[in-house]
């Protein structure tokens, strides 16, 4: 199947039907894009993870296959099709 997958984690799987990844077809050509048409169906989602200033918030990580997209352009990096694009919270510790 062609288009771009967005994969979950665990904590917003609940706010998208507890699908772990979704498919979006028509390949959207940059991430903003493809979490634009995740909004469509699953606008919480798209809420835990961009602001209001349509900025990827600081304790969300965005990848394209394995670079993170505050390195490779941000929400105008491009995709592909067959792109990955992975969600995943921070990690912190002490």
């Amino acid at each position: 199947m062609s288009g771009v997958t967005v994969v979950l984690p665990s904590q917003l799987r609940e706010l998208a039907e507890g699908r772990a990844s979704v498919l979006l077809r028509g390949g959207p050509p940059t991430v903003g894009d493809a979490l634009q048409a995740l909004r469509e169906d699953y606008p919480a989602v798209y809420d835990r993870v961009v602001t209001e200033r349509r900025e990827v918030r600081p304790h969300v990580n965005v990848f394209v296959g394995r670079e993170d997209i505050r390195w490779s352009g941000g929400l105008r990096t491009p995709l592909t099709d067959g792109s990955e694009v992975v969600i995943l919270p921070s990690v912190s510790g002490g």
